[in-house]
């Protein structure tokens, strides 16, 4: 049971400093983090891109405290998605965002972040590519939701993400089905309570498949994030009954984990894209890394233990 106890340490200020000052903390954030600025990232992006791979972005850091700090994390989006039309990248390259790094949690934050985003998506799209808006915790979703719609009128390729261990995600699932959304489903990483979400591994599970078997049969894009072998077996088989084509829906998986399993499933066909972080606010995504796999813990603390 320790993820939500690593969950619950991702908001606490005084684990940020002993994390970040731990002497084998650069090394394992170095697995999951791509880098810390955007010149860091390009060689990865083009690398994937060689290798038959595509990229989501996400400039790490929503835990953000003033209008300020947003507009800065829109301009981060924009010089990105300036580097990507110099490169020629940008059908090779999406952005997911975090709302809360564009001020959600602000007073006024609703209309500030979707003032925020809404260019980070007109240059995304002017480019050839778009954006996935990211699901964070419960008591954010509905902001969320509304902000993919308003978003949607003009950018219907605007993407967002659902949480299978929340108890409301199977109708939103049928109704963004329904409405040929993309989405992203993944199981969910941030500390939920007893009566908004599953908190078993078996019940997350059959959740999951559930969700996925409404968003293969519905009028939408799923794209899958999982690294579980299972449950990647199981999306392969609900895309053939449902008759979908390979470019149809794709998988998606972490930067920095099951590296092989990109290659593999690129070279049988399939759409494969990389959720690739960076940036230098790395803190809450790192230990969320860690609160998913016990094994990422381990190698962590390993890390620090066999430190010179």
């Amino acid at each position: 049971m320790l993820g939500p106890v690593i969950l619950a340490a991702s908001r606490s200020d005084k684990m940020r400093r002993f994390v970040s000052a731990a002497p084998g903390t650069k090394q394992v954030v170095a697995r999951f983090i791509a880098g810390e600025s955007v010149d860091q990232v390009v060689p990865i992006i083009v690398d994937a891109a060689d290798k038959g791979l595509e990229v989501t972005l996400d400039v790490v850091g929503e835990d953000i405290t003033t209008v300020e700090q947003s507009h800065a994390a829109r301009d981060a989006y924009l010089e990105l998605i300036d580097r990507l039309k110099d490169l020629g990248l940008g059908t090779k390259a999406e952005m997911s965002v975090k709302l809360s790094m564009f001020g959600q949690a602000l007073e006024g934050g609703h209309e500030l972040a979707l003032a925020n985003v809404r260019p980070v998506v007109e240059a995304a799209a002017a480019i050839g590519t778009t954006v996935t808006l990211d699901a964070e915790d419960h008591t954010t979703l509905d902001s969320m939701f509304a902000i993919h719609d308003a978003l949607r009128e003009d950018f219907p390729q605007t993407g967002c993400v659902i949480q299978a261990y929340l108890f409301r995600t199977e109708a939103d699932a049928c109704r963004l089905a329904a409405n040929g959304s993309r989405v992203r489903i993944v199981k969910g990483a941030y500390k939920e309570p007893a009566e908004v979400a599953y908190q078993n591994k078996a019940e997350i599970d059959k959740a999951y498949v559930r969700i996925l078997r409404i968003l293969m049969e519905g009028d939408g894009y799923p794209m899958i994030g999982s690294h579980d072998p299972r449950l990647i077996s199981i999306a392969q088989e609900l895309a053939r009954r449902a008759g979908r084509k390979l470019d149809e829906y794709e998988f998606q998986m972490l930067y920095g984990i099951r590296s092989d399993e990109h290659l593999r499933l690129a070279a049988e066909g399939h759409r494969m894209r990389v959720y690739t972080a960076y940036g230098t606010d790395w803190y809450g995504y790192f230990m969320r890394r860690l609160a998913e796999k016990p094994a990422n813990l381990l190698f962590f603390a390993r890390s620090i233990l066999t430190k010179d």
